[in-house]
């Protein structure tokens, strides 16, 4: 008798845990738990590409060379900077979301656009079509940008 009782416990709670609220809500906290992880993850990725970029001014600028002259080519360097930057942008899309539980389409598009902006960066000509591709995700972002953020503005009057 008691095991029918806990089958029908078990299977009662299953019922209510499959209603529409109640999934939901279990599925927005799993949302939540994977944003969490994402951003502790981040944090470790943003720490140790700025220990790297450290690590390598201080070698360029100190030991490597006293003078104070960059031995690694400056455009290693600023890529290593935009990594960085970009990582940021990305924790500050994952606290975004953790804050309104939204994805913030216009944070994602300047996100991107660092992106592209870091390739152009450092950009090293092999082909003419990669300086086409890049200009036009360039074109593409932007303009998406632009659309976002109009709409944006206009909602907010």
């Amino acid at each position: 008798m008691r095991l029918r009782q806990k089958i029908t416990n078990l299977l009662r709670y299953f019922a209510i845990s499959f209603k529409d609220e109640s999934f939901l809500n279990a599925i927005s906290k799993i949302e939540n738990i994977v944003s969490k992880i994402l951003a502790i993850a981040l944090i470790f990725v943003i720490f140790i590409a700025l220990f790297d970029l450290l690590k390598l001014l201080t070698i360029d600028l100190f030991i490597t060379d006293p003078k104070g002259v960059f031995t690694a080519p400056l455009l290693k360097i600023f890529g290593m900077f935009l990594n960085v930057l970009i990582a940021l942008e990305l924790m500050e899309n994952v606290t975004a979301y953790l804050r309104q539980h939204v994805i913030q389409l216009e944070l994602v598009i300047i996100t991107a656009l660092t992106a592209v902006a870091r390739k152009i960066v450092i950009f090293d000509s092999k082909t003419e079509g990669d300086l086409t591709g890049l200009a036009i995700a360039v074109l593409s972002l932007s303009i998406s940008y632009w659309i976002v953020r109009s709409q944006n503005q206009s909602h907010k009057h």
